[in-house]
């Protein structure tokens, strides 16, 4: 078990003494890694985030960094870099300016200051621009600019809030490769806070996913992704079709479910009971798609294809109006999908996921 390095104990937030933004919340966040706090607006991230920059102080409870309490200290005590979505750079300094800020409010000397600007800006390959003013920059280059001046004072931990919003969609994906390899050479600590699953999926080693305050699973992108432990971040990450049911049969990790559209069998999320009332998770790229007399666990006629270059994605619906997302690969011209067509759809068991529904 890595020592935690950053630690939040009973944290909570609430701005008007009735509601809590955040909820009794405990979380560690280790040396070095990058973690990503994921959730729709409203529940909680950027809370928690503006508390460790030291903007906001806890209703109630502790944050420790390496063991010490920090919730009283000022923001430019306790040495942490930040990264705003709008970027927040000085309009009237040149990158170079922008980029030593934060060493000359520290006093760092001139000298020093110029060589560790220099080497930051050839780390983010901005050397052919130091002279220039951010308005004279694409919003990638700002981006960047605002990175290294988060890292140019060797912060012990850089917060990123919605960093990469402002950036259309090929920019975005760029800059969290860069993002990310820059973290790993740098070996810095990163809380890095969006509402974009695949965002976080990629940059992560580890994805915290929030709801009404509180953490609803924490844990590496290949496991959220893949054993969500509840309906909600099932629902959140990834597409996702689900079919309500009751569950018939126990059989060790497994159950059985009756369903409108058909029995299927599952993996439980937690312990269930014959009688259970449960929402059965199936992923898109999990479901087969098999001819219209072929055995399969549901059936659905096609309503819908949205071509997405190397693959398809089809929407069919069952006989109840149960819709089901299907990912399935370009057919050959010869062969071709046609709306109104009925299919089977089937899967393997492990890959539904039955979650207990509240009656």
């Amino acid at each position: 078990m890595t020592e935690a390095f950053v630690s939040l104990r009973g944290v909570s937030k609430s701005y008007d003494g009735l509601v809590r933004v955040v909820e009794q919340l405990d979380l560690d966040i280790r040396q070095k890694e990058f973690l990503t706090l994921l959730g729709p607006s409203g529940s909680g991230k950027t809370t928690i985030l503006t508390m460790l920059a030291g903007f906001e102080t806890p209703s109630s409870g502790e944050i420790y960094m390496s063991g010490k309490p920090i919730s009283h200290v000022p923001p430019h005590g306790r040495n942490i870099g930040v990264v705003f979505q709008n970027y927040a750079l000085f309009p009237h300094l040149t990158v170079a300016q922008n980029v030593g800020f934060p060493l000359e409010v520290r006093g760092v000397a001139q000298s020093e200051r110029e060589k560790r600007v220099r080497d930051m800006l050839e780390m983010v390959g901005l050397s052919q621009h130091v002279a220039r003013y951010p308005a004279q920059l694409s919003g990638g280059q700002q981006q960047r600019v605002a990175l290294a001046r988060a890292l140019v004072f060797h912060p012990d931990l850089v917060l990123m809030d919605e960093p990469l919003g402002a950036l259309d969609n090929a920019l975005r994906k760029r800059m969290q490769i860069e993002i990310k390899a820059l973290q790993r050479r740098l070996g810095v600590t990163v809380v890095f806070v969006t509402h974009d699953q695949g965002e976080a999926l990629v940059m992560s080693d580890r994805v915290a996913v929030f709801d009404k305050g509180r953490i609803q699973q924490i844990a590496p992108p290949q496991e959220i992704y893949a054993r969500p432990s509840n309906a909600f971040v099932a629902e959140f990450i990834g597409e996702t079709s689900w079919f309500l049911g009751e569950v018939s049969a126990i059989e060790g990790e497994e159950c059985v479910v009756d369903t409108p559209a058909g029995k299927i069998r599952a993996r439980a999320a937690s312990p269930l009971q014959q009688g259970a009332l449960v929402r059965v998770a199936v992923r898109p790229e999990d479901i087969n798609l098999v001819g219209p007399d072929t055995p399969a666990t549901v059936r659905g006629v096609l309503e819908d294809t949205t071509y997405l270059g190397d693959h398809l994605m089809l929407t069919l619906r069952t006989a109840i109006g149960t819709a089901v997302s299907v990912k399935a690969p370009k057919p050959g011209q010869s062969n071709p999908l046609r709306v109104g067509e009925e299919f089977g759809l089937s899967w393997e068991a492990h890959h539904a996921v039955a979650f207990a529904e509240e009656r």
